[in-house]
């Protein structure tokens, strides 16, 4: 069975560095969210992303808005 599309907020980045360095600083602050390849509908640096489901988008978006860690882009998507 096909798991059911909802919103999500995508964070992409230029680099894997800055991918990974974004990962580490959200798994050691328990922000949701999980690095996936980027989307076929989005293009981004590196390849890789930060997805957030839509109920726990504010404190990934408060990090990359604020610009605390390097990202290229903020979208939603639904995937």
């Amino acid at each position: 069975m096909a798991r059911e599309k909802t919103l999500r907020r995508i964070i992409t980045f230029r680099t894997t560095t800055d991918a990974i360095a974004f990962e580490r600083y959200c798994l050691e602050n328990n922000i949701p969210g999980r690095l996936i390849p980027v989307p076929g509908e989005i293009s981004a640096g590196c390849g890789m992303c930060w997805m957030v489901p839509l109920d726990d988008a504010g404190e990934a978006d408060r990090l990359a808005s604020e610009k605390i860690l390097r990202t290229e882009g903020i979208f939603w998507i639904v995937i």
